[in-house]
This record gives C-alpha cells, structure tokens and sequence, in this order.
C-alpha cells in the first residue's frame, strides 16, 4: 500500500478541482415536480430542455446558488417508478439550508408542504423535517 504525502494531495487538488454538477431526483411528471420546487420551495428553473421521445432534461436549483443542481429525471421503467419518493430509503434525503429559515418555512407551508415536526432549535441551526410532492424527507435548515 502506498500513501501519499500532504503535498502530494494538495498538488492533486491543485490541479484537479471536481464538483458535483447533478444530482438525478426521480419525478412521476416533469411539469408537476418543476412547480412543486419552483412555487413550495422557492427553487429557479434552470433548464427545461425537450430530449425527444417525451424525455426532458430539467434542472432546478436554489435560487442564488451556483452550485449542485436537481436534474428532475421522469421515472421511465417499473423499477425507478418504484423508487419514486423512496430514493433517501426513508431517512432525511436531502438537506435545505438556508438564511431566512421563518420565511421559507411560511412560504412552504403556504404552498402545502408537509411537514414531519415542528421547528426545533438544535446546537447547529434551526431544523425542520419536511416531505417534498413524493414523501422523500428533507431538512430544512438555517445553520447557527
């Protein structure tokens, strides 16, 4: 086994700098996921892209962010069907932080989105469980 030393992986990370693009969020429609994330949670359509075939590529991401984006993937075979709203295998899938956690939180709650517990105040933020259009748990979370 070889190891390498803390400049060898500072030189590795000084050339080689990935991001995660996409993360694939399995959706039963496209256009009823694009306004659950749009209008619930406050997200920015980034692309909407017709593929042929009836197969779309959509990203949605945070507004402001610049970073990882939900490719909002329609589930096309009896397997990913059943993996729709199951993607986190029942615990907290995805995590939601935010700056304005009482605003967000009314927004969402005005557009109906289910939420698992009351807000609660934890040693790192301000927390929330919710469940988005599928029942995949979430965390909304404004960081102490």
């Amino acid at each position: 086994m070889t190891t390498r030393s803390a400049d060898a992986w500072r030189s590795i990370a000084e050339i080689s700098m990935p991001s995660l693009g996409a993360i694939t969020f399995l959706v039963n429609d496209y256009d009823e996921a694009i306004a659950f994330f749009t209008r619930a949670l406050g997200f920015h359509l980034v692309e909407d892209t017709d593929m042929g075939d009836g197969k779309r590529w959509v990203t949605v991401a945070p507004r402001g962010s610049n970073g990882t984006r939900l490719l909002l993937a329609r589930a096309a075979t009896d397997e990913q069907r059943a993996h729709v709203g199951r993607q986190g295998g029942g615990r907290v899938f995805l995590f939601l932080q935010t700056d304005d956690f009482a605003g967000d939180h009314a927004r969402m709650r005005e557009h109906g989105v289910h939420f698992r517990e009351e807000p609660r105040h934890e040693a790192y933020g301000t927390v929330v469980v919710f469940d988005d259009l599928y029942g995949n748990g979430w965390d909304l979370i404004q960081p102490a």
